[in-house]
């Protein structure tokens, strides 16, 4: 039978307390549960004046933003709207049911005002893993490395074209020593520091609107201005560590801060897990002299249809020299300032090769293969490729680093940004993977209420 509800209850009156209007088992119940804000005190204390008009609690400023990132809310101009009718919110930031909600410019101000220029974020992001840790939950044995591009608020077609000097590699110091030892070990004259100051540059389109994004091109349907979020997680997905820097810089390039960071703030991994665009003989370099294992997948090789692959070439370590597939050597000829020792054949024997079409193209009838100064780690991590173990470790990559990205995009707002400016973002980062921190550390140690 139907039935229809005539009864009009909308202005019956009641007599009850916000925490009544809240579920026992509502995510806010939880994430209050699982840390006290009030650590928040502190490291504010010395952005405010001792003297002049009441501030908004810095601690509601911040569980605000919390309240914006956990649940993914497009704005604080809408998460604002929504802490005036969720009693769920207010109840999280300690409102009445009357209490003023502050305007949705105040946190923008304050940023502007105070935060901006402070390391704010990201103590709160940390002290929030060492609850984590503190908790017993880490698991940083083995890290997982990543990014994903986040669409910036800017124009694509808006840009103009820039020529600007390209970002210094990390390893560039090191590199330049060893290659020049390298050198001298062959018998050829060391470069010059100054050969290495010369400034390299390449041409960019710079937005008009966001001038700090980065153009980003994946495809032909996939070109926009971005900015690329990189982060570490554990195995468990806790993030350990993020970077945001243009969406034109290529993941490898913070690879060595991201891991600097993770030792620093929490311990030295035992195997690092990263997909083929960090496979370089810098990184495994890196990673191998500073007892890490890297867990690398297969690259396919760059060589064109119909030609000879570079394992074709076999490599001699005691004659260093490389042998073709029809036995000729391949003798050292240089080491570039790249790093790369470059081995060539004889063009008189390469003239009457049978297999000449299949092996280059040069005008020259002569095979060049370059060998990285490195490359002996880089194929130390091939090796370690084929372990059971570190398969292992690689294939989780799809159940920590990729699902974090997933779900930042899906549930966490992360998919695009209004913010605009590397600092700004930067925000946006350590606050969004601080909050699904902290939501994965009150999913699972809640406890529920207890029982009288």
């Amino acid at each position: 039978m139907m039935t229809k509800n005539i009864g009009n209850q909308r202005d019956q009156l009641e007599m009850l307390t916000i925490d009544q209007l809240v579920p026992e088992d509502h995510l806010v119940r939880k994430l209050d549960a699982a840390i006290d804000f009030s650590f928040i005190y502190p490291l504010v204390e010395d952005l405010y004046s001792s003297t002049g008009r009441p501030s908004i609690d810095p601690v509601v400023l911040i569980k605000m933003t919390f309240l914006q990132y956990t649940f993914g809310i497009r704005s604080m101009r809408q998460t604002i709207k929504e802490i005036e009718t969720n009693m769920a919110y207010r109840w999280f930031l300690g409102f009445g049911f009357h209490s003023e909600v502050p305007h949705f410019s105040t946190f923008g101000k304050n940023y502007v005002r105070r935060f901006a220029d402070t390391d704010l974020f990201e103590q709160i992001f940390y002290r929030i893993l060492k609850e984590i840790m503190d908790q017993g939950l880490l698991s940083s044995e083995h890290v997982f490395v990543d990014s994903t591009h986040v669409k910036a608020s800017a124009n694509k077609r808006k840009f103009t074209k820039k020529t600007v000097r390209k970002e210094a590699r990390a390893y560039e110091e090191k590199l330049q020593l060893e290659l020049n030892l390298d050198r001298q070990e062959h018998g050829k004259r060391p470069f010059s520091p100054d050969s290495f100051e010369k400034e390299e540059f390449k041409e960019i389109k710079e937005s008009t609107t966001d001038p700090e994004s980065g153009y980003y091109v994946k495809d032909e349907r996939t070109k926009q201005f971005a900015y690329s979020f990189h982060a570490a997680t554990d195995e468990k997905g806790f993030v350990l560590a993020n970077l945001v820097t243009p969406g034109n810089v290529h993941d490898s390039i913070p690879f060595q801060s991201i891991i600097d960071t993770v030792i620093e703030n929490v311990k030295r991994p035992l195997v690092v897990a990263a997909d083929a665009a960090y496979k370089t003989p810098a990184i495994a370099n890196y990673l191998v002299e500073n007892q890490m294992l890297p867990a690398f997948p297969y690259k396919r090789p760059m060589t064109r249809p119909g030609y000879f692959k570079k394992q074709e070439y076999v490599y001699d370590e005691h004659f260093d020299c490389y042998l073709c597939p029809e036995g000729q050597v391949l003798k050292y000829r240089t080491t570039t300032r790249d790093g790369y020792r470059q081995y060539s054949s004889d063009p008189k024997e390469c003239a009457v090769c049978p297999v000449l079409q299949n092996c280059t193209q040069a005008a020259k009838p002569q095979k060049l293969i370059q060998r990285h100064i490195w490359e002996d780690y880089l194929e130390l991590s091939e090796d370690l490729r084929h372990h059971h173990e570190i398969k292992e470790v690689y294939n989780r990559r799809k159940e920590t680093i990729e699902r974090v990205f997933a779900d930042a995009k899906e549930k966490h707002g992360m998919r695009w940004t209004t913010l605009r400016g590397i600092k700004k973002l930067s925000m946006q980062a350590m606050l969004t993977f601080a909050a699904m921190n902290l939501k994965k550390l009150a999913t699972w140690t809640w406890k529920g209420p207890q029982m009288a």
